[in-house]
């Protein structure tokens, strides 16, 4: 314990460091102020009811990102959620599209022009989100009341120009945050937005145990949801922190008067390489089709099917969510990892790993450690962010079809519907807080030693998901 206090200390006695948190709080602060601004026009209290009664829905997904910005519909509405799916297509657009593939292999330069293009891109996308999101709201009412006061084409145009400007805002708050605070600015907003809402969790948690709503096993469902809490939360620092670690020995080589090499080395694999990106991905993809059904639903009968059957705990949403997540965990580890291009640098460096010839057998080998790798890292990712998915609502298999009836007459209910139990530290929200305080503190410790500091810990060092 001492040794961290001595680690803050160090952290807000360096004037360049100190300077880098304090910027990153107030961006932070920034961005919680703006959450308190509410869109002009919406009938607030109903929109919540419409949210409460929409809960494990798209709706709620949406909001996880938002920060509970879109329940309250402030300026903030849209999150960060456009800068991500626009992050998306731009990076799958990199692999079929020749001219943006020459761009990222420009390094700085190019990086640069995508970065302009992602920003392009989230404009076009909040323009498309907020007219969505204006439309429903004015098409929808509750006991006879609207949510729009006053509908219309000034309303639509104010709701766009509002949220269209506030995610333009957050994209620049996370800009910021990346080049002059700590951490990666994106993760942060979402971090705090979730974090936020952390109380009021833990409130409503203690409101189920003492009002009797759990009956007589009120404290024993309690210390179960402690401890699975607790248990997921160790196994997911066990897992981001798990590598498998290649040996790579180096031969001796002469240079002038030194002699190089002669040392073992390991390449570290990471067993969940993509962070909280693969679920971030797949939720954003998701929440796109998902979008486009509650404006279409009610002109579209084939649109109504879809968007029931891909809600959530429905088996189709499952099935199209764990393989999402799958596929974005290799598409990710396909950017940043080329087994090819390593194995051709460690044979040019003299370098080779013990049993296997250097080149292409070295290129293989690597590449069928990191398949499994990253299969495993993937299953792993999509039963984290299943977990409260079947706590609360189940996997209804009694919706599918043909051998629905069965299910229904013989699996135990707990499993079709659920517990109806709300466990907030678990899914794509604990991922994302856990991986992120990682990797922040990763980086807080990175440059305390880079400045002769003693890192937070006794021994060895902080493992981020990008160490």
């Amino acid at each position: 314990m001492n040794k961290l206090f001595l680690a803050i200390r160090n952290i807000f006695s360096t004037p360049d460091l100190r300077n880098r948190v304090l910027f990153t709080l107030g961006m932070l602060a920034v961005y919680r102020l703006g959450g308190h601004i509410p869109t002009p026009g919406i009938n607030t209290a109903l929109l919540q009811d419409m949210f409460q009664r929409g809960q494990g829905s798209v709706l709620g997904l949406i909001d996880l990102f938002s920060g509970g910005n879109l329940r309250r519909l402030t300026i903030f509405a849209l999150g960060i959620m456009p800068y991500i799916t626009a992050s998306i297509i731009l990076q799958l657009m990199v692999v079929v599209w020749p001219y943006l593939e020459r761009l990222q292999k420009e390094g700085e330069l190019g990086r640069r022009k995508i970065t302009q293009y992602t920003r392009y891109l989230t404009i076009i996308l909040s323009l498309f989100q907020s007219f969505t999101i204006a439309k429903t709201l004015t098409m929808q009412s509750m006991n006879g009341e609207a949510l729009v006061y006053h509908p219309g084409v000034r309303f639509m145009l104010m709701t766009m120009l509002t949220l269209t400007t506030g995610s333009a805002f957050i994209m620049w708050l996370g800009e910021q945050i990346s080049e002059r605070g700590i951490g990666n600015g994106m993760s942060l907003i979402i971090f705090a937005g979730i974090v936020v809402g952390l109380p009021n969790a833990v409130h409503d948690l203690y409101l189920k145990t003492t009002s009797g709503e759990w009956g007589s096993l009120a404290g024993v469902i309690l210390v179960g949801l402690i401890v699975l809490m607790l248990a997921v939360v160790a196994f997911i620092v066990f897992v981001e922190g798990g590598q498998r670690r290649i040996p790579v020995q180096y031969a001796k080589r002469v240079m002038g008067r030194k002699v190089m090499g002669g040392q073992m080395t390991y390449l570290p694999l990471r067993v969940n390489s993509g962070g909280v990106i693969p679920p971030i991905f797949a939720s954003s993809l998701l929440t796109f089709p998902q979008t486009l059904a509650l404006f279409f639903q009610n002109k579209s009968t084939a649109f109504g099917k879809f968007a029931n059957m891909i809600k959530w705990g429905e088996p189709l949403y499952t099935v199209i969510y764990v393989t999402l997540i799958i596929f974005f965990a290799f598409f990710y580890v396909g950017i940043i990892f080329n087994p090819t291009e390593l194995a051709d640098n460690m044979r040019k460096y003299g370098g080779f790993v013990p049993g296997i010839r250097p080149g292409r057998n070295t290129s293989e080998y690597i590449n069928r450690i990191l398949t499994r790798l990253t299969f495993v890292g993937g299953v792993y990712l999509a039963v984290v962010c299943l977990l409260p998915e079947w706590m609360i609502s189940g996997i209804h298999l009694q919706h599918l079809w043909l051998v629905g009836d069965w299910f229904d007459q013989h699996m135990w209910r707990f499993v079709l519907d659920g517990l109806n139990v709300q466990f907030y530290f678990g899914g794509t929200s604990l991922l994302i807080v856990v991986g992120v305080a990682m990797d922040t503190v990763q980086q807080l410790e990175a440059q305390l030693v880079m400045r002769n500091y003693d890192g937070f810990v006794r021994k060895g060092r902080v493992r981020g998901r990008r160490s």
